[in-house]
């Protein structure tokens, strides 16, 4: 009975494969995706991405129900970790970079597939979400830049401690993220930049805030994914982990979580400040002599 179940789902994906995609598409951008290109990107995507993604690209695959956090839905045409301005559309290369980097921390690995087959997936993946990909009022979104590194290894300490009080001072990224810095830190850095002693605190101030994001689970759209933003001497930062990594991610923002792009609202020297901070932070996670001392002087 086990094997017979095996051969009919390999003879149902094979007949979804060999049916192919049967029409050219024209997507955001008027980039011209040919029906063969198509069809070769949608057996490749029930090769590799299926079993989570789904038949449908709806985030009902059958390992979807192991996976935490969940699959992306692409029937939403909204996605995460473009490097693109304000929220805007990805690009080719962003996709390009997520399927061959993978996402720490999460099921989505890094696939060892060729540039041809990688493009030729992620134009079958905009075919999941038409009413975004195939809209003639939507545009590329434009790809965020940032000014260089003013800080470099030979700042480094410099940069973390500015970066230390851009997060709780300027960006306020406690409100979401948790404080790292101690009540007695804090007052000076308020002192500092407010003119005035900090006497009030949260009391989650070291503590991540429940978040509702905007995207929903395949079968339920009022079901509202809600997450927890990353503790970053704890949890995996699924983006990147060098500097410049997280330095573009909180220029360009996540799109649909919250968390917005700063590009524009605080300096780029700060941006980089902040990413050597978060850097530093990351480096305590696996260091759990260095990581208790740090949590208690948070007490």
């Amino acid at each position: 009975m086990k094997i017979l179940n095996v051969l009919l789902v390999l003879i149902f994906f094979s007949c979804q494969s060999e049916q192919g995609v049967k029409k050219d598409r024209v997507f955001v951008g008027n980039q011209k995706v040919s029906s063969k290109v198509l069809s070769k990107g949608k057996a490749i995507y029930l090769e590799y991405c299926m079993a989570c993604h789904g038949v449908n690209g709806d985030g009902n695959g059958p390992a979807a129900k192991g996976s935490n956090p969940p699959p992306r839905n692409f029937t939403q045409g909204l996605y995460k970790f473009g490097l693109v301005e304000d929220g805007g559309l990805p690009s080719d290369e962003d996709f390009a970079r997520i399927i061959q980097g993978g996402l720490k921390g999460t099921a989505m690995l890094k696939w060892d597939i060729s540039d041809q087959q990688t493009y030729m997936v992620t134009q079958y993946i905009k075919t999941f979400a038409p009413q975004v990909w195939e809209n003639k009022e939507n545009i590329p979104g434009k790809k965020v830049t940032i000014n260089p590194d003013p800080y470099s290894i030979a700042r480094e300490s410099s940069a973390i401690q500015k970066g230390k009080e851009v997060y709780h001072m300027v960006a306020n990224c406690q409100s979401c993220h948790r404080g790292y810095a101690t009540k007695d830190e804090l007052n000076e850095m308020s002192q500092k930049y407010n003119d005035e002693p900090m006497t009030d605190f949260d009391e989650d101030l070291y503590l991540p805030k429940l978040q509702v994001s905007e995207y929903y689970f395949y079968d339920d759209k009022e079901r509202t994914a809600q997450f927890v933003p990353p503790d970053f001497t704890w949890h995996n930062v699924r983006s990147g982990s060098s500097v410049e990594e997280i330095a573009m991610r909180l220029a360009a923002g996540v799109t649909g979580s919250g968390m917005p792009a700063w590009k524009g609202t605080i300096e780029d020297h700060e941006i980089w400040a902040v990413a050597y901070y978060v850097k530093s932070l990351m480096k305590l996670k696996d260091n759990k002599a260095a990581r208790k001392l740090f949590m208690s002087r948070l007490k």
